[in-house]
């Protein structure tokens, strides 16, 4: 499993999304939908994390070992951080799809419309 790669790819869907756009607070990559942020992404070749709002999905993004809601209270509010490595065993296109979900859950629902599934 390229990790990287598949962080890039991620990368690319996101900034895809109308309107969307890459930020650095805090030192950490994010990518916005105007001032929302509906991911944060971190990869390396031995690593992948990824962090959306999946307000339909994240009961069901607990069964993986590798998602946990996420800390600072934002798990309540269905935040899920992902953190892969080699043997992990989450399905890229899975992993788009929870990204398709946080878009849609930030973004104004104007331009949450206009993405196709």
């Amino acid at each position: 499993m390229d990790l990287e790669r598949i962080g890039q790819d991620l990368l690319a869907q996101a900034l895809a999304y109308p309107e969307a756009w890459e930020d650095y607070p805090w030192g950490e990559r994010v990518v916005k939908v105007r001032k929302k942020i509906f991911a944060f992404l971190a990869f390396a070749p031995d690593t992948l994390s990824l962090t959306v709002k999946l307000p339909a999905s994240a009961q069901f993004a607990q069964m993986f070992e590798d998602c946990v809601p996420t800390g600072y209270g934002l798990g309540k509010h269905g935040w899920m951080s992902c953190r892969l490595t080699p043997g992990s065993n989450l399905d890229p296109e899975l992993l788009g799809g929870w990204l398709e979900e946080s878009y849609r859950a930030v973004a104004p629902k104007s331009l949450g419309r206009t993405v196709q599934p």
